[in-house]
């Protein structure tokens, strides 16, 4: 029997699912590496299966995260459109916070010193400067003077025409043998110089530790005798190992997206069509959107401070997780994170000397956790996480038990501030979705987010603690290819959509086709993703966005239609899994019997339901409902 193996590297686990032949799960969990990821990922795997059992590995990575949070890429000097230069500094003139004057925006990751102006310029109309020989000469021997890892050429409306970028370009990779050279319109062919440019440079500042990285992750996984990993995208798909190399910039969101692709396929199961979702790891949590059956994509998004203006499954995560350490400001408030135990030290409750008390020693305390061993061999001590949550509580001069809940009703504040902006600023009103959390700590949350949000029913999903990396394993293989269009919908007939459509879909191979159109109303500084494809006109296009305009945003506008870009995807089939109970779980409420009984079993509030790979918590006034599937369903009690 062969496998389809999914891997995803949390801040604490690194937890492996794996699909076989006829569709059942198997899962392991192993504590993260955080030093060198891809040995969490050698361990995952030597305690699943032996060489020749897996067919497919497919791995989520927080490598880029932790690159653009910790400041860590490589050396990357920009060449920049003379009176241009400043973009990476000038944002979008936005302040980080509004009301707080002082907060800034993070440094950009290319220094003022390492940006070289180049004397050309494009305009919509055409070129208003040539770039000269003479120019491109000055050019690269200022570039080489200041021994850059990587070069990025980003210059004005080179969505248009990227002649100039790859001009100099050519003479960079003549000069530099073996340099890295990106030009900006060969990673995003869009307007928005800023966004551009910043993605770019993200691309730029990446890609070396990532190459490093997944070379390393194949060597392990290879000496191991398994196959090459693919490495999932913030798109949703999956790409190879060495194609994800050279796409350094769309793995940002690798490991939460697959989160949500499990989530889209556990709802179908379940007979639902809309949920917000909450996954709640060690580290973080993340919620997501899923309408009609799938996760929301949208394009753009900062993360860690950058901006990314490449499609994303829409993930806002926030540093909510497990680990998450409770500590006393100067003010002597109660605060709850950012800074997290992870896997080293790890909570107070793991024994492998963390001291600080943690939203998983919160929940121990308050006896929401009643397991002894957690999944990934972890042994708990709840006396230490008791001394840990009590030396806090003493500095406040409050309980341990009153204690422990602050902590949690801090951490589930943060959560549900992150649920309403992936909902709530989407005109998607939470009340009308199923809440699905997941993830280590999703279902002991849940609850109490879905209170805070309003919404009714939770849906705990089958394989709840390992979700994320058994999304990796069912998603598809996916390659993406886009066009700047900037082209009023009335002049767009049918036979200018099929060449735009066929042209892109030339560029990559799949199995599964599809084709969106960024649109938007002349003159809108935002846009919308439609469905196109070759058999459409302008007409046909603007009609979608209107009808999506209406229900995204509540109006629409008598204005002319533009379709700024086009992007087609191609995919592989996707895993099938068949979803079924996994064994009988074990309930603390000491008035139900534990027989392994039957998937109609109705388990009443206050209670906590031990599953396989995480823990339920039933809050008072809740019931919980096993399904078919193998997930739970969480109601508020009549």
């Amino acid at each position: 029997m062969t496998h389809a193996v999914g891997i995803d590297v949390g801040g604490t686990f690194t937890d492996l699912a794996a699909i076989t032949d006829d569709g059942r799960v198997v899962a392991r969990k192993v504590l993260s590496t955080p030093a060198d990821q891809s040995e969490g990922v050698a361990a995952a795997l030597d305690a699943f299966a032996a060489p020749g059992a897996i067919a497919r590995i497919a791995h989520g990575t927080t490598v880029v995260t932790n690159l653009l949070l910790e400041r860590r890429g490589a050396h990357v000097v920009l060449c920049a459109t003379e009176g241009a230069t400043d973009l990476l500094e000038l944002r979008r003139q936005d302040r980080a916070s509004l009301y707080d004057l002082s907060a800034h925006h993070p440094e950009p990751l290319v220094a003022p010193t390492d940006v070289v102006a180049v004397r050309e310029r494009r305009e919509p109309e055409g070129v208003r400067l040539a770039l000269t020989d003479a120019e491109v000469a000055r050019v690269v021997g200022e570039v080489t003077a200041r021994a850059p890892q990587v070069v990025v050429v980003a210059l004005l409306h080179a969505y248009a025409d990227g002649t100039h970028e790859l001009r100099l370009a050519k003479a960079l990779a003549d000069a530099l043998p073996g340099m890295e050279i990106i030009c900006a319109h060969q990673v995003l062919p869009e307007i928005r110089e800023y966004e551009r440019t910043a993605t770019a440079v993200a691309e730029g500042y990446a890609r070396p530790a990532v190459a490093t990285y997944l070379a390393r992750l194949g060597t392990a996984v290879g000496a191991r005798g398994h196959p090459a990993p693919s490495v999932m995208t913030s798109g949703g798909g999956m790409r190879t190992a060495a194609e994800a190399a050279r796409a350094a910039a769309s793995l940002a969101l690798s490991g939460p997206a697959g989160g949500v692709v499990g989530a889209a396929a556990v709802l179908r199961a379940a007979g639902f069509d809309r949920a917000l979702t909450i996954d709640i790891g060690g580290t973080s949590a993340d919620a997501g959107l899923i309408l009609d059956s799938e996760p929301l994509v949208e394009s753009g998004g900062d993360v860690a401070g950058v901006p990314i203006a490449l499609p994303r499954v829409l993930v806002d995560t926030v540093s909510a997780g497990g680990g998450s350490i409770g500590w006393m400001d100067d003010g002597g408030a109660l605060r709850v994170g950012p800074r997290s135990a992870g896997a080293v030290p790890g909570p107070a409750a793991f024994g492998r000397g963390g001291t600080q008390p943690t939203v998983t020693d919160a929940n121990l305390v308050l006896g929401r956790i009643v397991a002894h061993r957690m999944s990934g061999g972890v042994r708990l001590d709840v006396e230490a996480a008791r001394r840990a949550v009590a030396a806090l509580g003493e500095r406040l001069g409050a309980p341990v038990a009153r204690t422990a809940q602050a902590m949690v009703d801090i951490a589930d504040a943060e959560m549900a501030r992150a649920l309403r902006r992936v909902s709530v600023d989407r005109g998607v009103d939470p009340r009308s979705c199923v809440l699905m959390g997941f993830g280590g700590g999703g279902p002991l949350h849940a609850c109490a987010l879905a209170d805070l949000v309003g919404a009714a029913r939770v849906l705990v999903p089958p394989h709840a603690g390992v979700l994320s990396a058994l999304g990796l394993a069912m998603a598809p293989e996916r390659r993406e290819a886009a066009a700047s269009v900037m082209e009023h919908t009335p002049r767009l007939d049918a036979a200018r959509v099929r060449v735009l459509a066929e042209s892109l879909a030339a560029e990559v191979q799949g199995a599964v086709r599809a084709w969106t159109a960024r649109t938007r109303y002349v003159g809108q500084g935002y846009e919308l993703d439609v469905p196109c494809g070759p058999g459409d006109d302008g007409t046909a296009i603007a009609a979608r966005f209107v009808e999506r305009h209406q229900v995204r945003y509540g109006f629409v506008l008598d204005r002319d239609v533009e379709v700024v870009s086009m992007r087609h995807t191609a995919s592989s089939q996707a895993e099938t899994v068949r979803f079924a109970r996994q064994g009988a779980p074990t309930w603390s409420a000491s008035d139900l019997v534990d027989d392994g009984s039957s998937c109609t079993a109705v388990v009443p509030g206050e209670a906590v339901v031990t599953l396989p790979d995480a823990t339920l918590y039933v809050a008072p006034g809740w019931t919980a409902r096993a399904l078919a599937i193998g997930g739970w369903l969480m109601e508020r009690a009549s």
